[in-house]
């Protein structure tokens, strides 16, 4: 406990000095508006505008892949580096409520999930061993495959044969992961909370009305953040089938969307926010 507090202390301490500081910045641009709100909570002096300027994301060369031909196979892609927060715990976990309580319905589905990232050292390889240890408990190996520190041109092969695209890190602060399979012609499933909340998925798929067209047809992707309502998700998108009129329709909003955040209109908001600064006068 006494450890418990003495950081406390030091992150209070740490959080006024950080406030303080950037107080007396002149131009602040962030990643996101959640980031936006995130950093005005702590530098409530703040002389300079805070503005928002989305990372840039390649969209352009995921948009030359086909949303139906050849029609996308049964897999969910995750995409990120193995760290605790990415949550692929919870990914696991998901994929197995969702073959538990709705493979009988989808036969010879033959649904697999494929996660594809990079280790960054032997913590990462260490943790990677205990997801493939937890998908064994779990029962799902044989549906569950890593593909760790291969180059882009695998990510984008994979990103061309994916129905389904998942994200599960609480409160990240964008989310280029997500951006790159929106544009890539997944329905993609992000966390309910974050920059994917706030900026990315901004019209989400209502998972408690999936069969109403008329509440959908403007929905980019899907957000949830309990295993229940992530295995509900992989079923609502997967038993429709990728070329049903609703997932296409999905598909092609989540891919308009994704143009948001291209590196054009990157240099088109950086150059904008800082021209139009006090920094130039």
């Amino acid at each position: 406990p006494i450890i418990t507090y003495v950081k406390m202390i030091y992150y209070y301490i740490f959080a006024i000095c950080y406030g303080l500081a950037g107080s007396l910045a002149d131009l602040t641009m962030v990643n996101s508006n959640w980031t936006k709100g995130h950093i005005q909570s702590l530098w409530k002096l703040a002389r300079g505008g805070i503005h928002v300027v989305f990372p840039p994301v390649n969209t352009k060369i995921l948009e030359d892949i086909s949303l139906s031909d050849p029609p996308r196979e049964n897999l969910i892609l995750s995409i990120g580096q193995f760290r605790p927060e990415k949550d692929h715990i919870l990914q696991l976990k998901s994929f197995a409520l969702f073959l538990q309580k709705y493979d009988g319905e989808m036969k010879n589905s033959n649904v697999n999930l494929i996660l594809i990232g990079s280790c960054r050292g032997n913590d990462d390889y260490e943790r990677v061993d205990q997801l493939k240890g937890l998908a064994k408990e779990l029962g799902i190996q044989d549906h569950v495959a890593f593909v760790l520190n291969q180059p882009y041109s695998v990510l984008q092969d994979y990103l061309g044969k994916a129905s389904l695209g998942i994200h599960t890190m609480w409160n990240e602060h964008f989310g280029i992961g997500v951006v790159e399979m929106m544009a890539a012609g997944l329905v993609t499933v992000a966390h309910d909370s974050g920059g994917p909340k706030s900026d990315i998925i901004t019209n989400p798929w209502d998972l408690k009305a999936p069969h109403k067209s008329s509440s959908n047809s403007n929905a980019t992707g899907l957000l949830a953040s309990q295993k229940e309502e992530y295995a509900t998700a992989m079923y609502e998108v997967l038993k429709k089938g990728p070329l049903s009129e609703d997932m296409l329709k999905v598909r092609e909003n989540g891919r308009k969307a994704s143009k948001r955040f291209s590196d054009e209109v990157f240099m088109d908001s950086f150059k904008e926010v800082f021209l139009s600064s006090s920094l130039l006068k």
